[in-house]
């Protein structure tokens, strides 16, 4: 029985070596490669310096070499952290200082872009590159290892004394205070929903699993070890494709993908892009699809384009992994609200809390509560805000369990299923991301130009939300959206830039002095509706 996700793979490695384990555009690895290299780079890691509990910093794009990366890290004792290689590289450097980040798996252009940026003394002692580049490594105090010479090291696993309640990653979202928070989780937590999924979902050796999700957003995490503990095939799906709707449906069906998992966004541009009806998808047996809410008109388009899958709706934050699903079996004629989010995983429970504390009654709605062995450890660095999310369950009173509080307020239904109401808080989705507005104020804010700023949330149909941005500058001074976009794009990631930028002499305002967010949104929706009428 696997306690640590890579005894995953040197299971399979044993039973399905054979097989091909991760295919990308370029190159594949069948399971013993896979295995091999990772243990050679575990190797190279311990012998400069990494030690168990340490941190390990991918900053690539989806590769066969991101896998053996990830693989690698964890036999190596430490935990890995997906770095965006689409972020600003101060944001970079902030995670890799924030998070001690102790080796890192690049490529030398990308360290080249980063190691400006990053603190000084910087954290990393180890920089392993991929292209193998004859150049020195721009890091002072860094040892470098060339990915050519890990085939020369041994191919029997270092020893590891990790249980299953260390770390095996921290995946960085967005934060309120202005910079990206690390949540924490253990080999323990993500083994919990992997071991589900993988049962729930009957993932077999003969599967092909697409993996669209960037290693930094958690729903590669199914994607990675479901099919690696089933000895599936893992196809990486190339970024662009997102871009191009109608190569990706081609891809889906050239690949004979059979397991989809996304953000509804991307099917709902596939949708309406794809050209759906020139493809059967014969081999596509189940789409599951998370991290946003899925516009019911277009959700029941695609099962009436592509009716032969089953479709899945899967919910949880990060510091939940997946927490709770619903299988969508038909969509009542002129149903309009969203579908529902579901019941609770299999060893996962779930509860709603109503604005006295109390444990809300059928049917009445409150904030959703999770409790098992699949919540977060807490946030990397940040005890205090760990203890406003992670608390003592006090519906549990004979042991000290903690809950995770999701900020989500939900209603149970009378099938016992949860229905999503909303955010309690000021985060929203877009594009299946999960982003705090606070923290593109705190940027906006920044500008030695602007005086207010309000940031908010204009919902739609294909991508979740618009993010918008209000605006007050200087008197004398002028500022343009290219600016505010050029502004923005060098200090958050593309997908939090604001997609509507807006100048104003001042903000309208609340009764309380507050900036009227609602007033903001709802004057953007009359606008959207006028032009439509």
């Amino acid at each position: 029985m696997a306690y640590l996700l890579d005894q995953l793979l040197t299971a399979t490695a044993k039973t399905h070596g054979a097989r091909a384990a991760v295919v990308s555009k370029t190159s594949s690895l069948t399971y013993l490669e896979l295995d091999r290299l990772s243990t050679q780079l575990a190797h190279a890691l311990r012998a400069n310096g990494v030690e168990m509990g340490d941190r390990v910093g991918i900053y690539l794009t989806k590769s066969v070499e991101s896998m053996v990366a990830l693989f690698g890290a964890l036999k190596a004792g430490a935990a890995y952290v997906p770095l965006d290689p689409a972020a600003p590289v101060r944001r970079v450097a902030f995670i890799v200082g924030n998070c001690g980040i102790k080796a890192l798996v690049t490529t030398q252009a990308r360290l080249a872009g980063l190691a400006g940026a990053l603190p000084s003394p910087s954290p990393v002692r180890c920089v392993v590159l991929t292209d193998d580049s004859r150049n020195e490594v721009p890091v002072a105090n860094t040892a470098d290892v060339r990915w050519s010479g890990l085939r020369h090291l041994p191919a029997v696993p270092p020893a590891n004394d990790a249980i299953e309640d260390d770390l095996a990653y921290v995946l960085y979202t967005s934060g309120s205070t202005g910079d990206p928070k690390g949540v924490m989780i253990s080999h323990r937590a993500s083994l919990t929903f992997v071991d589900w999924a993988s049962e729930r979902f009957r993932i077999r050796p003969s599967d092909r699993l697409s993996n669209h999700a960037p290693l930094h957003f958690d729903l590669s995490v199914f994607d990675v070890f479901a099919s690696v503990k089933a000895g599936a095939t893992l196809v990486l799906v190339p970024e662009e494709f997102s871009v191009f709707p109608v190569n990706l449906a081609r891809f889906i069906e050239d690949q004979k993908i059979t397991v989809w998992y996304s953000v509804p966004s991307v099917l709902t541009r596939l949708l309406l892009h794809g050209n759906l009806k020139e493809h059967r998808f014969p081999d596509l047996r189940a789409v599951l699809f998370a991290g946003e809410v899925f516009p019911t008109k277009y959700l029941k388009e695609l099962m009436t384009q592509v009716p032969h899958p089953e479709y899945f709706n899967l919910y949880g934050p990060t510091e939940t992994n997946v927490c709770t699903y619903y299988q969508v079996l038909d969509i009542p004629a002129g149903q309009v609200q969203p579908i529902s989010i579901g019941k609770p995983c299999e060893n996962t429970a779930a509860f709603v809390v109503d604005d006295n504390g109390q444990l809300a009654q059928l049917g009445e709605s409150g904030e959703l509560w999770v409790r098992g062995p699949n919540l977060m450890k807490g946030y990397w660095g940040l005890p205090e805000r760990s203890a406003k999310s992670l608390i003592a369950n006090k519906f549990m009173s004979h042991w000290d369990e903690k809950a995770y509080r999701t900020g989500d307020i939900v209603r149970q239904e009378p099938d016992g299923n949860y229905t999503f109401l909303g955010r309690r808080d000021n985060m929203i989705k877009s594009r299946g991301y999960r982003i705090e507005l606070g923290e593109i104020e705190t940027v906006l804010y920044t500008h030695p130009d602007i005086v207010e700023a309000a940031v908010v949330a204009v919902p739609d149909d294909e991508i979740g939300n618009i993010i918008k941005a209000v605006i007050v500058h200087k008197d004398g001074r002028t500022l343009t959206r290219g600016q505010v976009e050029a502004y923005c794009a060098e200090r958050i990631p593309k997908y939090m830039v604001p997609g509507i930028i807006e100048f104003m002499d001042s903000l309208p305002k609340t009764s309380t002095g507050k900036a009227d967010r609602s007033l903001l949104v709802g004057a953007q929706q009359e606008g959207e509706s006028a032009k439509k009428g």
